[in-house]
């Protein structure tokens, strides 16, 4: 391999067509963003997020695919959705439908956390031609559940009374630490805007606690017809919503036939860390033909482990 970058990847130069950033009007209520050219490539966020948490590799992406990126029922800019009870199968068929409308038939599907679990439902369902789950739900025993709605709950309840102060403690490469180690590997690299939109979109998404209720109720379960195309799981090695050191290795044992990635130094939202490396495990996924397509437990430089 050439130690996982696709080649293209040198310059990391962004790239868009016409519909650079083009809502397209859609019977669907959820508020998605549309740019790039060539295979349908949905993108798919996790909870208390929004779709501006890929940015950092979209439009790298967008020289390779036709980007679609989606704000579930009740985060970043959609409106709720009575439809949408919290559970992985109800906002899969919210996506299901947003495809549908758009004219497309089986496009690669990539989701983080929350959305990787709905990218590997739609892949059960045969919707998706590939599938690439960065950390997703579902790979826990009890205690990392309880710590994951834990963690994300009180994040919120903290966020909430310093939203004032939030601006100014992000100027400080300590206190960005703090705010917001929880999901970054390198959160005192991470641009100060970039956090505080993300913990605005943590503090303001309605679908939070309804989400964060279904968790518990979705499991993998029968593979489908996931088997049948490639499937990459990746996870940061500093995961510590979804702690890497448990659910990752629960992951490989659970998907053998998928290829695994550990993203070394990165944390639960992976993107700004190393997009290189995010980058790559999307576009190997893409660009393969078939299922088994690599070897099973790869770091994210693309050596075997």
């Amino acid at each position: 391999m050439s130690r996982g970058r696709p080649p293209s990847t040198a310059a990391l130069s962004p790239a868009r067509d016409s519909r650079s950033l083009a809502q397209r009007p859609t019977k669907s209520t959820l508020v998605h963003d549309r740019f790039g050219s060539g295979e349908a490539i949905i993108l798919l966020h996790g909870v208390g997020s929004r779709r501006g948490v890929w940015s950092p590799v979209s439009d790298l992406l967008a020289a390779h695919h036709d980007v679609v990126a989606v704000d579930f029922p009740g985060f970043g800019d959609s409106p709720s959705d009575a439809r949408a009870d919290g559970s992985i199968e109800a906002y899969a068929t919210c996506i299901e439908e947003l495809i549908a409308e758009l004219g497309i038939q089986h496009p690669h599907v990539v989701g983080n956390s929350m959305g990787g679990a709905v990218a590997l439902e739609l892949g059960r369902r045969g919707v998706a031609r590939s599938v690439v789950a960065f950390a997703p739900i579902g790979f826990w025993r009890r205690p990392g559940l309880i710590w994951t709605r834990t963690a994300v709950r009180t994040m919120r309840a903290v966020s909430r009374p310093l939203r004032p102060l939030l601006p100014a403690l992000a100027r400080s490469r300590t206190a960005r630490g703090l705010l917001f180690g929880t999901f970054y590997g390198r959160p005192r690299q991470l641009d100060r805007t970039r956090g505080l939109a993300d913990v605005e979109g943590l503090v303001s998404a309605a679908g939070v606690d309804s989400a964060l209720d279904g968790f518990g109720r979705w499991r993998l379960g029968t593979p489908g017809r996931l088997t049948e195309i490639p499937v990459t799981i990746a996870w940061g090695s500093r995961d510590v919503l979804l702690t890497y050191s448990t659910q990752a290795r629960r992951a490989r044992w659970l998907v053998p036939w998928a290829r695994h990635v550990s993203l070394d130094g990165c944390g639960h939202l992976p993107f700004p860390d190393d997009p290189a490396a995010c980058l790559a495990a999307v576009l190997e996924t893409t660009h393969a033909t078939g299922p088994n397509h690599s070897t099973v437990g790869t770091r994210a430089t693309g050596v075997p482990r």
